[in-house]
């Protein structure tokens, strides 16, 4: 299993707070990596430097083999990224915003329509391509985020609470998803629903203050503590209920 996404002393400072650590882990083609903490444990920090939105303070990032910082182009071609609030451009229909996304991520011009409505039906957007996206819910909006993440078919996938705001069905359809595309990529989930980890994660991570405080397959970090459930050993670690 070669490593696609390969973290090493990541570390990031504001001023006197420390919320990375550095960290180190890597996760290669087919994995699913259910990156896990209490609120303020680094998690999005972290996503934030892997897809170059913020610039380590120490450490080292590699993306597809590509550093960071010194090919940030590279890497941004090799990621599709979620960020939490599913940013968009609410003036514009899902439709405009995703043929737009297309063509800044270089994807041919006679390629952008088959790439659209590949993510739309990933995604079912197709009731709601010709709407506003500030006319849309929570959970759609959602949806043109992960859409917009998967236009140009990355090889690393980084997403941020990506069934935010989705309803029981929702969910279910955007875990199908990402399980359906594991195989062929790099997927790093950060999420605060456990049993999400549970349903489609091949391994999870569990960080507070910025250092990791276990890794393994969900299974192995249950059996391992005696925990009856993932919950409870995420409270076990982080001393966080």
């Amino acid at each position: 299993m070669s490593a696609l996404l390969s973290i090493q002393k990541l570390t990031k400072r504001f001023g006197a707070i420390t919320a990375v650590d550095g960290l180190e882990f890597e996760v290669g083609r087919g994995e699913v990596l259910g990156f896990l903490g209490p609120n303020g444990a680094g998690k999005s920090t972290t996503m934030k430097m892997i897809s170059g939105f913020l610039a380590p303070t120490d450490g080292t990032v590699l993306v597809a083999g590509h550093d960071v910082r010194q090919e940030p182009q590279a890497v941004k071609a090799a990621i599709g990224y979620l960020p939490e609030g599913a940013p968009a451009y609410p003036d514009m229909t899902p439709l405009s915003f995703l043929r737009f996304v297309a063509r800044i991520r270089g994807i041919a011009e006679k390629d952008v329509a088959d790439a659209v409505e590949r993510v739309i039906a990933q995604t079912r957007l197709s009731d709601v391509v010709m709407q506003p996206i500030e006319t849309l819910s929570k959970g759609f909006k959602r949806r043109v985020g992960l859409a917009q993440a998967l236009v140009h078919d990355p090889e690393v996938l980084i997403l941020d609470e990506p069934t935010d705001g989705l309803d029981p069905n929702q969910k279910h359809e955007v875990r199908g998803l990402i399980q359906s595309m594991a195989a062929e990529k790099c997927i790093v989930v950060s999420t605060h629903i456990l049993e999400e980890v549970d349903a489609v994660c091949t391994r999870a991570m569990i960080i507070a203050r910025g250092r990791v405080l276990a890794d393994g397959i969900p299974a192995d970090l249950k059996a391992r503590s005696g925990a009856a459930s993932l919950d409870d050993y995420f409270r076990e670690v982080t001393g966080h209920a």
